[in-house]
């Protein structure tokens, strides 16, 4: 055995293991409020300054700032002062900022402990649903998209389709499929008065949000549903109808979008919205730096959830190419795709017409 190949293979696994504690840190970092204090800090903090400021013991707060620092996540003078650059404070503690990050760091714990089960699952094939997370799966996919939407869904997305924004001036009925904690609707029912804005998820957590958020805005012109106990329409009512992220997600996703076929209006849109993907694995791996991370995801999280009914088809979290995403659409009987050019870093976006 070559032993300079060995001691390069031993480092490459334990790189990932670091990144595995790293992020722990990085949870640990967002929860006890040590990034929201370093950015509203006027100055490098020393351990001790920060443990004040936070209320923490400073000896357990010095180790975590040298883990993050010597990961190159915060910065450390030569006084051991710690701080953040602003593009950490953009991505670490600014929640209302477009590249905030803090979504997939909050349901980490939630999401590691899936491994408990999932020897199970590669024995039977059954997966978990997104409410197997518990609650804070809701908030970590709230936190992880709502910063972007916030941002980019009213002035860039919408005015991207074509007669949209006209359309929901005037007033009609659109559906958010997959609504999750309701964000993406809320935000066009606060700038679009005259429409009707009906949001459906399966997860009870994440309906629970919804509602709770829809109360705090005061929102009349919302409501959200349970598709399991409410159905979308079928008489093709539904002039506008969004899908965030969720058709990969979905156990039976053809069905849905023949479902969506049957709600849409005869001149009606659909935006879907899915993760970037190519058709073939070498690919994803040899075009996409975070390919291993979203393949990891995908058995823990969305193929998981994918496969939580017997028959489930099983996409993934790179399963929905364009060139598939198209042809599950016409077969299902949409007859325009369009891929809109829309700048994001892990999604893409569809205007999809009957």
């Amino acid at each position: 055995m070559d032993q300079k190949k060995l001691q390069m293979f031993s480092f490459l696994v334990f790189t990932k293991l670091e990144g595995a504690v790293t992020t722990g840190m990085i949870h640990l970092g967002d929860k006890l409020g040590l990034y929201a204090a370093m950015r509203a800090a006027e100055e490098p903090l020393h351990s001790d300054e920060l443990a004040r400021r936070t209320g923490l013991h400073e000896r357990w707060v010095r180790e975590w700032a040298y883990n993050q620092a010597a990961a190159r996540i915060i910065d450390c003078d030569d006084d051991e002062r710690f701080s953040l650059s602003e593009e950490a404070a953009a991505v670490l503690a600014t929640p209302d900022h477009p590249a905030y990050g803090m979504g997939m760091f909050h349901r980490f714990p939630n999401t590691m402990d899936t491994l408990r089960a999932m020897p199970e699952s590669f024995r039977t094939g059954l997966g978990y649903d997104y409410d197997s997370h518990g609650p804070e799966a809701a908030v970590g996919i709230e936190r992880s998209f709502e910063p972007w939407n916030r941002t980019n869904l009213l002035p860039v997305v919408l005015p991207a389709l074509d007669g949209v924004t006209e359309r929901l001036a005037a007033g009609t009925t659109v559906a958010d499929v997959g609504c999750g904690a309701g964000g993406a609707l809320l935000l066009m029912a606060g700038a679009f008065p005259n429409s009707r804005f009906l949001g459906y998820d399966i997860s009870h957590f994440a309906l629970g949000r919804a509602e709770e958020k829809r109360l705090d805005a005061d929102a009349a012109n919302v409501s959200f549903h349970d598709p399991r106990d409410e159905p979308l329409p079928d008489d093709g009512s539904i002039g506008f109808i969004t899908t965030f992220d969720c058709i990969h997600d979905m156990t039976h996703p053809f069905e849905m979008m023949q479902a969506l076929r049957r709600a849409i209006t005869p001149d009606g849109t659909w935006l879907l919205v899915d993760i970037k993907a190519h058709d073939t694995f070498a690919l994803n791996a040899s075009e996409n730096p975070m390919a291993s991370l979203m393949y990891g995801i995908s058995v823990l999280s969305c193929m998981s959830s994918a496969m939580s009914a017997p028959d489930g088809a099983g996409l993934g979290t790179l399963g929905l190419s364009p060139a598939k995403a198209e042809a599950m659409a016409r077969a299902a009987g949409f007859s325009r795709f369009r891929r809109l050019d829309i700048d994001h870093p892990v999604n893409a976006f569809y205007e999809i017409r009957p």
